[in-house]
């Protein structure tokens, strides 16, 4: 089964007595990225697998959720490089445009500046500055994690060749129609000076006042409701249902806009709904998205009211106000006009806010660049219904087509400095011309760039492509595009995946950007509440790394990682996986001591003792579950899986098992060094991925071999004689030791409800003639730590388990009376307990008024107090006889 053929093998070292993290961690990332091990060649014949890192903002440190996320990528590719795949775990950072601005803006305020005083060509050289010197600190970070990308590749949203494919596609889609500019409403972000799209809006309920008020005057009175009464300076008409009744009379009249000198017309528009509120609603076509569809149908004016700060720039009292302040003041003057017919506060209604700074956005009419998405979208769609993509976990599609087949055009123009410039140029008699990478820019006076750049999904929507060198048809896209796997939080399926379907089925409608997209929950705290500075909660995953050690971290994260699923994490989680380290340090420590060996072949069967077939046939079985588990994108199972087999089955079990063998020497020992050689070896292999660190030292240490990121991924367990397919299975073993286990496993219970320290010892008589069992009866006796029976022996407690008879002698171990009196205690607790519970459950009284929640926990608590009788009296029955 060891397969591995490295050629360098080096003496074993001998192993210190204790696992330092610290120690080992940053000395074995640094030789693993020397050697190239993470560099993918595009020239290689292997078959190719890749991922891309979702890119991290260039602002940003790493989270848990990239801990998380970076994790389950690294240990995907990870295994399919030793399992032969020309492995390309692809990284990368994001120009973050909004976020990155606001960072250098934050110093030039320092200093007293703006980014008006650098201007736009100073100021975006001092953005590149900043991020040459005080950027990229994640990709530091990720080293610590041990991510094995390959860092020679490593590419920027903002770099050249990144910056052609942008401009490429940019041109190509304006020429198809797709990518135009038209004023409509945008969601405008006040504090940022930006516009944003839908899907960077948060909506969160707030409290606001529902105001109504009269517009016009004697039979022309009408009454409306608005949240921002600011926007009624810009209102051009009042909108009412064709069929409404009450209203008729006024359709296609003009009624006086209170605290202006104008008046607008009441329209008939279907879209006003009869039954709601007062049915008239005021239309500010320049301020909401349904006014303007409203204005545009009835030929309305488009007035806009405030400024790019929402401040109020209508002549008049309110001029200068901002918009919360105008709000106030213009109820305020309504208020002393008598117009005001009702108030609401608090009124709770959804209010969008920036994702980036939690502003609350304003709808404004604004000129912008819109890219075209409903042929995007619907090829986007079409890709995942014809299965050319999957998704993972399936039930998650839905969310994807939710939202795939509703989208709405997207506004890409952002009013920023930092970002790609939008390459469209503006002549002196109203030209414009977009300009491609290989196109003339034109010149000649009266020529200008347009002033805004393109939204950051605009570029990272390119980026599994972009990195591998498109527009050029290089080798690496030849050889790593389509991305095998796509690894990304549900929280960006919008943001980020949907704009990577779009584009990479515009550029090739055949092909899209990855075969399967995996879909991973948001990392939370220990019970369950999202991480936010606000709650105090949040965890700077270094901090466990420098306590615990990357590997307990990676595993923790892993272990967690149920698909789709949002993934609690404590501390206490990382300190026991971190014990699972070290336990894997003590016992492939105490197996070099004593003999674990992979010279040679892997004896016969027939040499073997039934603990070695076991093990192996367990082995076998856990090879094929962790790659099955692996296959589906089952990070939490197959780590548990792991977890069991390691802890449980080989240090618990097997060691603990053939200590006796290994103490008496002999051939047997020496079969069996080869056999736990051969277990630690694939086990050790089977857990690199996910927690490379330990593995490597221990692996090196144990083969002599170069490194196990170069090793072969496990296979089948082959036994020599016993081929079979599918590899060595052995089910007498497994059942034989199955019985070890159940007596060994009840014999514990049975000591530790006698109150029994683990290491005391006992002494018993084993009947185990006839069984299974009798060829472990040493072993039996050592884990149990049972002596022989003598002379004066008086068995006080007999234990029939597995067709075998354990019986003990437990005078002068315990204190008998004493334990029965404890005993009997507890016993006539419990009996109290079950007869209140069941005293109340009888009660129809108490079970027709009491909520279903208490009833529920009366339940509970009467199971539990049966359990307890159950379980106490055993006790009794079983203590010695005074």
């Amino acid at each position: 089964m060891t397969e591995n053929t490295q050629q360098t093998p080096a003496s074993n070292p001998e192993l210190p007595t204790q696992y330092a993290p610290a120690e080992v961690e940053g000395k074995l990332y640094e030789r693993w990225v020397e050697r190239g091990y993470f560099e993918a060649d595009e020239h290689s014949e292997k078959p190719p697998y890749s991922i891309v890192i979702p890119p991290p903002n260039v602002t940003g440190s790493l989270h848990l959720g990239h801990a998380f996320e970076h994790t389950l990528i690294d240990a995907l590719v990870r295994r399919k490089r030793m399992q032969g795949f020309e492995a390309l775990y692809q990284p990368g950072m994001d120009h973050a445009g909004i976020a990155t601005q606001n960072v250098v803006e934050r110093e030039l305020g320092k200093e007293g500046k703006s980014r008006h005083d650098l201007g736009r060509e100073g100021f975006v050289e001092r953005v590149w500055k900043w991020k040459n010197e005080s950027g990229g600190q994640i990709s530091g970070q990720m080293r610590r994690l041990g991510e094995g990308v390959a860092w020679s590749r490593e590419r920027f949203t903002m770099d050249e060749g990144l910056s052609t494919a942008v401009q490429t596609i940019f041109k190509r889609m304006y020429d198809d129609g797709l990518i135009y500019r038209a004023e409509r409403i945008i969601n405008w972000c006040p504090r940022c000076l930006t516009a944003i799209s839908d899907i960077e809006v948060e909506y969160q309920d707030d409290d606001g006042e529902l105001v109504s008020m009269t517009y016009g005057e004697g039979d022309d009175t009408i009454v409306v409701a608005t949240t921002r009464a600011e926007t009624m300076l810009g209102d051009t008409a009042v909108a009412v249902h064709p069929d409404d009744e009450r209203y008729k009379h006024l359709i296609g009249r003009q009624i006086k806009l209170p605290l202006t000198d104008r008046t607008i017309p009441v329209v008939a528009d279907h879209h006003v709904d009869p039954e709601f509120g007062t049915g008239a609603v005021k239309v500010t076509p320049a301020h909401d998205p349904n006014d303007f569809e409203i204005g545009k149908r009835h030929d309305l004016p488009f007035l806009t009211v405030m400024d790019e700060r929402a401040v109020i720039t209508v002549p008049g009292p309110f001029e200068g106000l901002d918009r919360l302040e105008a709000r106030s003041a213009i109820v305020g003057a309504l208020r002393a006009e008598g117009r005001i017919v009702a108030e609401k506060r608090p009124y709770v209604h959804s209010v969008g806010h920036c994702s980036r700074c939690k502003t609350t956005i304003e709808p404004r009419l604004s000129l912008q660049w819109w890219v075209k998405v409903v042929p995007l979208a619907k090829a986007a769609g079409d890709a995942v219904r014809d299965g050319k993509v999957k998704i993972h976990p399936q039930e998650m599609e839905k969310r994807y087509f939710d939202w795939v087949d509703n989208l709405h055009d997207w506004t890409i123009s952002r009013q920023l400095w930092w970002g790609h410039r939008i390459p469209v140029w503006y002549g002196p008699n109203g030209e414009v011309v977009c300009v491609g990478p290989d196109d003339e820019i034109p010149t000649g006076e009266g020529w200008t760039q347009d002033t805004d750049v393109l939204d950051t999904w605009f570029s990272s929507g390119l980026w599994p492509f972009s990195t591998l060198g498109w527009p050029e048809q290089t080798d690496s896209l030849a050889k790593f595009y389509p991305n095998s796997v796509l690894v990304t939080g549900y929280d960006i399926l919008f943001f980020w995946v949907a704009r990577m379907m779009m584009f990479g089925l515009y550029i090739n409608k055949d092909v899209p950007p990855f075969e399967t997209i995996v879909l991973h929950g948001m990392v939370r705290d220990e019970y369950g509440k999202k991480m936010s500075k606000s709650f105090g909660n949040v965890v700077n995953p270094l901090d466990w790394m420098d306590k615990y050690g990357s590997d307990a971290l990676r595993f923790t994260l892993a272990r967690g990682a149920n698909p789709g699923v949002d993934v609690p994490i404590g501390e206490e989680w990382v300190q026991g996986s971190a014990k699972f380290a070290n336990k894997i340090w003590n016992a492939t420590r105490f197996a070099l001591m004593n003999g674990a060996t992979i010279e040679g072949e892997l004896p016969s069967a027939d040499e073997m003792s039934v603990t070695d077939r076991w093990i192996l046939s367990r082995l076998g079985k856990t090879v094929a579950e962790v790659d099955a588990y692996y296959d589906d994108f089952q990070f939490s199972k197959l780590s548990e899986a792991l977890r069991h087999f390691a802890w449980d089955e080989v240090f618990d079990w097997y060691v603990e098992l053939s200590k006796t063998t290994f103490f008496a020497g002999g051939r047997p020992a020496e079969v069996s060094g080869r056999v736990l050689g051969e277990v630690l070896d694939v086990m050790l292999r089977l857990l690199h991925p996910v927690v490379p660190f330990v593995t490597e030292t221990l692996w090196t240490a144990l083969t002599g071999r170069e490194s196990v990121v170069i090793a072969d991924w496990p296979k089948a367990v082959a036994v020599p004689g016993a081929d079979a397919p599918g590899g060595f299975r052995d089910d007498a073993a497994e059942q034989e030791i199955a019985l070890v286990q159940q007596v060994v496993t009840e014999v514990r219970r049975f000591r530790s409800d006698q109150g029994l320290q683990p290491g005391q010892k006992v002494p018993a008589e084993l009947t185990l003639t006839g069984t299974p069992l009798a060829p472990h009866e040493a072993a039996i006796r050592q884990l149990l730590r049972l002596q022989p029976a003598e002379e004066g022996f008086h068995a006080t407690a007999s234990l029939p388990v597995a067709g075998a008879t354990v019986a003990l002698d437990l005078s002068g171990t315990i204190d008998v009376e004493a334990e029965r009196k404890r005993l009997t205690k507890d016993l006539g607790a419990a009996e109290k307990e079950k007869a209140q519970a069941v005293g109340k459950l009888s009660n129809e009284a108490f079970l027709g008024k009491a909520p279903d929640n208490v009833v529920d926990k009366i339940r509970g608590r009467l199971a539990k107090a049966e359990a307890d009788i159950e379980r106490i009296s055993g006790q009794l029955a079983n203590l010695p006889q005074s």
